[in-house]
């Protein structure tokens, strides 16, 4: 058996390396969909203080996005995807990265609390939480259906964004909840058919390592139809207006078609691969347009 170990030489750590423990990749779709929770909220709330609530949701998910690679250091030296991260490439020592998660985590929860209210920032709490310990620690080396009930870690901030106007949460919100939550299962297992061989080295029990590919493909394409229920849901319960609900007809449409393309395709076919690629990097712009059409469809038939 293979042992990898991580480089332990103490370096200083680089400001652009405290940023890469923040996945700020991740966190862009984030603080996307924060942002339009907090704009599609009745109500207002000042520039400065929305402006606020945004930084702490980003705050608060770079917290969580340090303390998974902290925990994770040696798993994500197996991975070529993940290698070239601080920690696993020994160019910052873990506990830094301890301090640095946890400091950012209380900072961004105190501080939406002062700003906007203590609902807004005991959901963000939950959010960091339920990330790095139930997701991170518990599920992710646990079982198969790790991103399943992981995936409402990421659904937490459109919650968050319109709990910092209103002070309360309402169906809107929820029915956004719920969109991320069943959005995710999909999306990352899409990813995973084309990374499975990392996550085979590291024992990371995803879907495609521990059932194979086809039982993960047909996965993907149940957990979209699921998912098309969930974006319909805000239209059917009238909570959004007619701009939202042709975005997200014809955008689920499309994802649905992917989806199937994925779901059909095995691995002696040609261009192996190309299907979940597409879905993937689709699904990223799908969420971005369903939740762009949200707030356009509430600032206009408001």
């Amino acid at each position: 058996m293979t042992t990898v170990t991580i480089d332990t030489r103490t370096l200083p750590a680089h400001w652009r390396d405290f940023l890469a423990l923040t996945k700020p990749r991740v966190m862009t779709l984030v603080v996307f969909t924060g942002l339009c929770g907090l704009l599609a909220a009745p109500g207002g709330i000042h520039p400065i203080l929305g402006f606020t609530a945004i930084l702490c949701i980003a705050l608060g998910a770079g917290a969580a996005g340090a303390l998974n690679q902290w925990y994770e250091a040696e798993i994500d030296a197996k991975m070529k995807r993940t290698a070239g991260r601080p920690l696993p490439a020994g160019r910052m020592d873990r506990q830094s990265a301890l301090h640095f998660g946890v400091g950012l985590s209380f900072f961004s929860v105190i501080l939406l609390g002062l700003a906007t209210n203590w609902l807004a920032a005991a959901i963000l709490a939950v959010s960091i939480l339920f990330y790095v310990i139930v997701y991170t620690m518990w599920l992710k080396p646990r079982t198969a259906q790790n991103i399943v009930i992981g995936g409402a870690a990421g659904a937490f901030p459109p919650v968050i964004g319109w709990a910092a106007v209103t002070g309360d949460v309402s169906a809107l919100p929820v029915a956004l909840f719920a969109l991320i939550f069943f959005w995710t299962p999909p999306h990352f297992w899409a990813l995973a058919l084309f990374v499975k061989t990392d996550y085979a080295k590291a024992g990371i029990p995803m879907l495609p390592v521990v059932a194979g590919e086809v039982a993960t493909r047909r996965q993907i394409w149940l957990y979209t139809a699921i998912m098309a229920a969930a974006a319909m849901a805000p239209v059917l319960l009238r909570l959004t207006g007619p701009i939202y609900g042709t975005t997200a007809f014809l955008g689920t449409a499309l994802f649905a078609i992917f989806a199937f393309q994925v779901s059909v395709h095995r691995e002696s076919d040609p261009e192996r691969m190309k299907p979940e690629r597409r879905l993937f990097k689709y699904s990223i712009l799908y969420l971005f347009l369903l939740f762009g059409a949200v707030v356009v469809d509430r600032w206009v038939f408001a």
